[in-house]
């Protein structure tokens, strides 16, 4: 059940936590109240604007507000980046989506690639309710980009950020950093759960399955409508067509069609440009 009002969502913080990536904190009595690990919401600036799919990153219930992470890349996620504490949100539909499946597994593995690691925050912390013992791996580009290190520190048993260029922590991808804890750890892995750049999230998979690791993959990178009505987010999982915004957003990972995954990727890529250079024209002639 998801919940939209004609009531404005007032953001009350907004702040930024990475080059192109910023951190609103919003108001949303409504959705609050049933919102768990791994949903998402819908959210439009304008009334007569793109309907968004965001993960909710945290929920906290005593004040009734929603945190939403969102990285500037087309025109609309521009314009969500540039509201300030004060502004509206025209609406904000949810949750959507189903939770995440958390159960006492022993050592679970936690990954995010960028911002999918607002996706993993919420996860980490239903984990350890369940009595896991809880690593969390999250990477970015370089030091800049390696977001919610301390939230995540506060929650997790260990914590390991990597960058790509070795700026800070480990020099390499998660997946390297994760064949590393596999070889090393004395609590052997029985979990993983990722969210990020859906190349990154077919080489977990790849990895783990020779080593038979329950791996599940967040596929919101796909989500365009997120009722299911539009399409745009069909995958193929074990060769069975489903939806990603109304089945998942999470399925195992090693069931996905990963090629057939990135293909559908490339879809309305050149709508978004179109757009942005529209955006872009438009922003000129204003000065």
């Amino acid at each position: 059940m998801y919940y939209l009002t004609t009531m404005p969502y007032r953001v009350l913080e907004s702040e930024s936590l990475a080059p192109e990536v910023r951190r609103l904190v919003i108001a949303a009595p409504h959705i609050v109240r049933h919102c768990g690990p791994g949903q998402f919401v819908i959210v439009r600036v304008a009334s007569d604007g793109e309907r968004i799919p965001l993960t909710v990153a945290h929920c906290d219930r005593e004040r009734k507000t929603i945190t939403l992470i969102i990285q500037a890349v087309g025109v609309t996620t521009r314009r969500l980046c540039a509201l300030q504490a004060g502004d509206d949100l025209a609406d904000c539909a949810g949750p959507m989506g189903k939770t995440t499946e958390i159960e006492n597994v022993g050592h679970a593995v936690i990954i995010g690639g960028g911002v999918g690691t607002a996706v993993i925050y919420p996860q980490a912390a239903a984990l350890k309710e369940k009595g896991n013992y809880v690593s969390a791996i999250m990477g970015g580009r370089s030091k800049p980009y390696v977001i919610l290190e301390k939230e995540l520190t506060a929650i997790c048993d260990a914590v390991y950020p990597c960058t790509d260029d070795g700026s800070y922590g480990f020099h390499g991808f998660v997946t390297n950093r994760l064949k590393k804890l596999i070889d090393e750890t004395d609590k052997p892995v029985k979990m993983v759960l990722c969210a990020g750049p859906v190349p990154m999230m077919r080489a977990i998979a790849e990895l783990t399955r020779p080593l038979a690791i329950h791996t599940v993959a967040s596929l919101n990178p796909v989500m365009v409508d997120g009722t299911g009505m539009c399409g745009g987010c069909r995958v193929l999982i074990d060769g069975h067509a489903m939806f990603a915004c109304v089945d998942g957003p999470e399925f195992d990972a090693h069931k996905v069609d990963f090629a057939a995954l990135s293909d559908r990727l490339t879809t309305y890529r050149e709508m978004e440009r179109a757009a942005t250079e529209r955006h872009q024209c438009k922003l000129a002639t204003s000065v």
